[in-house]
C-alpha cells in the first residue's frame, strides 16, 4: 500500500502545484524555460503513474474490505462511465461541451473515481479512487480563483462535439468489451 501512496502523492502532487502555489509553478516554469519544465513534469509524473500501477497491483495482492458493494451498483458505475471518454476527447476537441462544462477532464475523472468508489469496497480501490475524486474536486474549487492552463486543441468547432461523442463512445465499448480486461485484468462486466 504504501508504493500506491508514494505514487498518488508523486502523480497528484505534481499536478497540484498549481493548486497549492500558482506563482512558485510560474516561477518554475520561468526559471527552467518551458521544454526543461514539462521534461521534469512529465518525468514526474511517469515516475508517479509507475509506483500507482505497481503499488496498485502489490494490494491487490492482499486486499481489505471496507464495504460490500450490492451487484447493482456495477450497473449504475458502468453508466456513470458512459461519458467519461467522450468529456476526455471533448478537452481535445473544443465545442459545446468544453464550453459548457469548462472542465471536462475533471468532469470525467470525478464520474471515473465515484464509479469505481461505488462498485469496488478494498481498500486500496478507496484509497486510489478517493485521492483522485478530492484531487478532481479542489483542483475546480481552485480553478474558481486561479486560471486554468491551455490545453493543447485544435480550434473550436460545432462538429468537434459529434467528433467527441462518437471517438469516446468507441473508446468506451473498447475498455468494457476488452481494454479493461487485458489492462487491470479484471472484467468491467462479468462473462
Amino acid at each position: 500500500m504504501l508504493v500506491l501512496i508514494l505514487g498518488l502523492i508523486i502523480f497528484l502532487g505534481v499536478h497540484s502545484l498549481s493548486i497549492v502555489n500558482e506563482p512558485f509553478r510560474n516561477r518554475l516554469l520561468k526559471s527552467m524555460g518551458e521544454g526543461p519544465f514539462k521534461g521534469a513534469f512529465s518525468i514526474a509524473s511517469a515516475v508517479g503513474l509507475v509506483l500507482i500501477v505497481v503499488g496498485y497491483g502489490m494490494a491487490r495482492t492482499d486486499p481489505t474490505l471496507l464495504y460490500a458493494p450490492p451487484t447493482w451498483l456495477r450497473h449504475v458505475a458502468l453508466l456513470l462511465l458512459v461519458p467519461v471518454f467522450p468529456l476526455l476527447v471533448a478537452t481535445y476537441f473544443p465545442g459545446r461541451i468544453s464550453r459548457t462544462l469548462k472542465h471536462p477532464t475533471l468532469v470525467a475523472v470525478k464520474l471515473w473515481a465515484v464509479a469505481h468508489l461505488l462498485a469496488n469496497g478494498m481498500l486500496h480501490d478507496v484509497v486510489l479512487f478517493g485521492a483522485f475524486l478530492a484531487w478532481a474536486v479542489i483542483d475546480r474549487i481552485s480553478l474558481k480563483r486561479r486560471e486554468g492552463h491551455p490545453v493543447p486543441a485544435l480550434p473550436a468547432k460545432p462538429a468537434n462535439d459529434a467528433i467527441a461523442v462518437i471517438v469516446g463512445l468507441v473508446i468506451y465499448v473498447l475498455f468494457v468489451m476488452w481494454i479493461h480486461q487485458w489492462l487491470i485484468g479484471v472484467p468491467p462486466v462479468p462473462m
